[in-house]
């Protein structure tokens, strides 16, 4: 308890200007996705996080910004690290350059050739890089039942991951077996409750109606998976949060733009769910879904927030 009050004694210390802090940026534009503004700036940096916006401050270290937009940390909602075929540290070394600050892995590519151990190796080899990696855990390993790959994630797992991992692993990451929750398959379910009120990513291509009712009442959060409008509207209607997805294969970004509006655009977020490395070289990450959302007529304070503070809330 004393070493969290004077954490805090600090922060606010901080905060007034009494103490030096690390980093001042000065002369910044800040792009601000809490109040959907761009304005001019000073920021105080301390810690690893902003401690002020306002008056001046002793630091360290000056930075003068002359000027140039500050825009907050990009954060990719979806994604298989596996699939750009590079390891967590080259991964954050190019992705860290277009911007983007954190990620949230579902590794069940690695899980499901390698079980726990494979997790247990990507938290490992992700601590410490420049972009902080979350994890989902896996929630279809095997990916089927007809799938002799020999390993298996059961909701005891799960709950020992989060336990273990709390503040990195951070829910269930997308449940493909659809089929098996509207069943009300046992094993399926137990995997549901272990996780409890974390967040749940669905995955249900084309599901509606009382199916569709029915996933989201065992508590999916989310899905990534719309290809059209109509979908993508009946999934926001009833309480989804809709990731649009804008990978090296699959683009729906598109197709999807038309459904965001002033009200709604809170609920969905821009993910990957996958981009190659040549894609990521030539093209960038999240920064060219960005770029791509504007180009489609989607205002750029708003694009942002897609791919930042939205993509934060809902996790």
């Amino acid at each position: 308890m004393n070493n969290r009050i004077a954490s805090l004694e600090r922060k606010i210390s901080l905060s007034k200007g009494q103490k030096e802090v690390d980093l001042v940026i000065k002369n910044a534009k800040v792009v601000n996705v809490f109040s959907g503004e761009i304005h001019q700036s000073d920021v105080a940096i301390a810690d690893g996080i902003f401690v002020g916006f306002e008056g001046s401050y002793d630091a360290k270290k000056l930075y003068d910004a002359q000027g140039r937009y500050m825009c907050p940390g990009l954060i990719d909602g979806h994604i298989h690290v596996e699939s750009t075929f590079l390891s967590p540290r080259e991964f954050s070394n190019v992705v860290a350059m277009h911007g983007t600050s954190a990620v949230v892995c579902d590794p069940h590519e690695i899980a499901n050739v390698l079980g726990l151990r494979g997790i247990d190796y990507f938290i490992q080899s992700s601590l410490g890089l420049p972009v902080k990696f979350y994890f989902m855990m896996p929630s279809c390993v095997p990916a089927t039942d007809m799938e002799t790959s020999g390993a298996a994630i059961l909701g005891k797992d799960m709950r020992e991951y989060m336990d273990r991992y709390p503040e990195l692993v951070i829910g269930l990451a997308e449940m493909m077996n659809y089929p098996g929750v509207i069943s009300e398959d046992k094993e399926i379910l137990s995997k549901l409750i272990a996780v409890g009120s974390r967040p749940k990513d669905g995955h249900a291509p084309l599901l509606s109606g009382k199916s569709l009712d029915a996933y989201i009442i065992a508590g999916m959060g989310s899905d990534h998976e719309c290809t059209n409008l109509k979908e993508a509207i009946e999934k926001l209607r009833k309480g989804m949060h809709i990731m649009i997805r804008q990978g090296t294969h699959e683009k729906n970004l598109q197709q999807l733009i038309p459904l965001i509006n002033d009200f709604n655009s809170f609920r969905m977020s821009l993910v990957s769910d996958d981009r190659d490395p040549i894609d990521l070289e030539e093209n960038g990450h999240l920064d060219y879904l960005v770029r791509t959302a504007i180009s489609c007529g989607l205002p750029p304070i708003r694009a942002i927030q897609l791919a930042s503070i939205n993509t934060a809330r809902y996790f």
